[in-house]
């Protein structure tokens, strides 16, 4: 695979940059349409498959096409960067990167419309606010009304315009959006490698990068570029800060990196600042250290660190602004419920390379490599701190218990493989290249042929890996999950199963209300109508994902408060007087529907079977699970009023004021 045992960022005529800023961006642009165009064409064809589930088929042929396209990429990097053009072996790249992360993702969700988790869980959040951006053109509080984003938009306002292009709602663009960004992130993550590695070291770096999702980072799609783009960029940076002549152009990409994490997701620009500060330290100290004056470094590094820091805050801004503004840039910032969640993967410092598996091993190899050349390596180097920066990140976040609050750790588990998955493939090229030198030439085709047998044999597990295991659970429940629909991929209908309902109940909202979605405010119990109706909310599922400024636990009180009422008069009353927008919509569970499961029953309990129930839910963290749920319950005489109309739809009764 190498002709000898050169560093694999062995530096180009004496520069560390390989690529000009009119290639990188031609090569961003195109690349990322190129690959969009690929993963929406090979999806619709995907989708026509029509294999009925349960069943094994989907996984055999993504296995199978999924192992025909590494090959075509092995026999790319072994042969095909030698000979032909430039732009037809970018174009193959491209093309074959997409369609690989396509049809391994794509083929085992065919037959249905959700993407990897379904409308479940946290998935819920993330299609309310897709289906919240197809509805405006601006950026707005996926929940309440009248209230600037907290959770950044980028990704999900762009998934608006992409749903609105195609003609969909929200919900049902979720998955080709998603499925699109994975693949378009796989050729961002070879161009961004391009600049700092040769071609062909560039591609395995991206393909690696692409695997290594599949096992954990792609079940958050919005979440996905900036932690793959987290490395070349780190490498970029070192470069940038530590040589004294680096193109300009790249201070700016930096900054650009930073910004799109920031407008994407929050921790990542978090932890990417302090990654580039940290590197700003290492390399300061280092230079004081060999003699350097200490102001002359200083001065150095901060005009170095200017230009990024000025543009990832005007990227910022983007979509922070909004917020910033109301909450006096941050003078009089609510406390946010976001960061209290710690599962097990958060509690414990995270160890891949000790794994008895494929990527256990690849990780060990990149940890061992990563520590033996760091010093001789700069890549090594930059690459290194950012595993360094993680496990201070868990550090840090173990001591923020004292204050109540975490770091969210366990989400930089993903950059962690990541780079040590990457890394490995740099020291098995690195010991390829020095077999070959110091072995007879006679061995160099045994050598070539039984790295690349590996090499391919490693990446055919890992990949199967990821869609028979990692995957399998987060396959099933888009499988299982209802649709608005009422039934679910399978074409199942069970009445007892709440998402049986959803149709029923839009449709009578609807009917009573004679608005259009976005119009209404709903206060329901069933929180999956918010996934699928831009509805406005009174109130949102969880603490952990309500906006700070949509005063959750005022709203929970003011709801208690509401359910005090004995006369539909004193409701009303409360309704007019109160200092939020009040619902129009209700949507309450009715203890006496023979659709209301038993686990439902008891949770309500025998002496409130005559009352209709609202279920809400508390932050309990630092307990686990994090959210306590319970029920709050009204007199159903308060909506006897000319006022208020009613319809019973299953296990709900919906109420609505005229």
């Amino acid at each position: 695979m190498l002709t000898g045992p050169q560093p694999i960022d062995e530096p180009r005529r004496g520069s560390v940059v390989r690529l000009s800023l009119r290639s990188t961006i031609v090569e961003l642009l195109l690349g990322s349409v190129v690959a969009a165009v690929v993963s929406l064409l090979l999806q619709f064809a995907i989708a026509r498959l029509s294999i009925s589930e349960p069943s094994y088929a989907p996984e055999a042929l993504a296995s199978v096409s999924t192992a025909l396209v590494l090959t075509a990429l092995f026999l790319l990097l072994a042969f095909g960067f030698r000979h032909g053009r430039q732009w037809v072996k970018l174009l193959g790249t491209w093309i074959s990167l997409s369609a690989f992360s396509t049809l391994a993702l794509a083929i085992p969700l065919q037959a249905t419309r959700y993407y990897y988790g379904g409308s479940s869980v946290d998935n819920g959040f993330r299609m309310q606010y897709m289906t919240r951006m197809a509805a405006t053109l601006g950026l707005a509080d996926m929940n309440y009304p009248d209230t600037p984003p907290y959770y950044p938009g980028g990704w999900f306002w762009l998934g608006g315009r992409f749903a609105n292009l195609i003609g969909w709602e929200g919900w049902a663009a979720y998955k080709p959006y998603a499925l699109a960004w994975v693949a378009v992130t796989s050729v961002l993550a070879f161009t961004m490698w391009s600049v700092v590695l040769r071609r062909r070291v560039a591609l395995l770096a991206a393909l690696i990068t692409t695997m290594s999702g599949m096992m954990h980072g792609i079940e958050e799609p919005y979440a996905w570029p900036s932690a793959a783009l987290l490395a070349p960029a780190a490498v970029l940076c070192w470069y940038a800060l530590r040589h004294p002549v680096t193109p300009r152009w790249t201070l700016i990409g930096i900054g650009c990196y930073v910004g799109f994490a920031a407008v994407t997701y929050t921790l990542h620009f978090g932890f990417a600042v302090l990654m580039v500060l940290t590197m700003a330290v290492i390399i300061g100290a280092f230079r004081v250290h060999r003699g350097n004056p200490v102001g002359q470094t200083v001065r150095q590094l901060f005009f170095r660190l200017l230009p990024i820091g000025i543009i990832s805050l005007v990227l910022a801004l983007l979509v922070w602004l909004p917020y910033l503004w109301q909450t006096q840039f941050l003078l009089n910032n609510p406390r946010s419920a976001a960061q209290h969640y710690l599962p097990a993967d958060g509690a414990f410092l995270p160890t891949p390379m000790t794994e008895g598996t494929v990527l256990g091993a690849v990780c060990l190899a990149g940890l061992v490599w990563l520590l033996l050349r760091c010093r001789r390596n700069e890549t090594a180097a930059a690459m290194l701190t950012i595993v360094i920066a993680v496990y201070c990140w868990f550090v840090l976040s173990a001591f923020a218990l004292v204050a109540k609050t975490t770091l969210l750790a366990f989400r930089l588990n993903v950059i962690l493989d990541v780079v040590l998955l990457t890394a490995g493939v740099f020291a098995a090229l690195e010991l390829i290249g020095h077999l070959r030198e110091k072995l007879d030439p006679k061995y160099a085709l045994q050598i070539s042929m039984v790295s690349f047998a590996v090499g391919l044999l490693g990446a055919v597990t890992l990949v199967q890996g990821a869609i028979g295991s990692s995957l399998k659970d987060s396959t099933q429940s888009a499988y299982d999950d209802y649709y608005p629909t009422g039934v679910n991929a399978q074409g199942h209908r069970d009445p007892m199963q709440p998402g049986s309902w959803l149709d029923d109940e839009i449709r009578a909202i609807a009917q009573l209300t004679g608005r259009e979605p976005e119009q209404n405010v709903v206060l329901t119990t069933d929180y999956k109508l918010m996934s699928f109706q831009p509805y406005w909310g009174f109130q949102q599922e969880t603490p952990h994902y309500a906006n700070p400024l949509g005063q959750y636990q005022q709203r929970a009180d003011e709801i208690h408060r509401w359910t005090t009422a004995e006369t539909s008069e004193e409701l009303l009353e409360m309704l007019r007087s109160s200092r939020f927008q009040t619902p129009n919509v209700f949507v309450l569970l009715n203890p006496s529907s023979p659709y209301l499961s038993d686990e439902e029953k008891e949770g309500i309990g025998e002496e409130n079977m005559d009352k209709l129930a609202l279920e809400l839910k508390a932050d309990s963290f630092p307990q686990q699970p994090n959210v306590r749920d319970y029920y709050v319950f009204f007199n159903p005489e308060v909506f006897d009023s000319p006022e208020f109309v009613k319809q019973d739809v299953g296990p709900y009764t919906i109420v609505v004021r005229r």
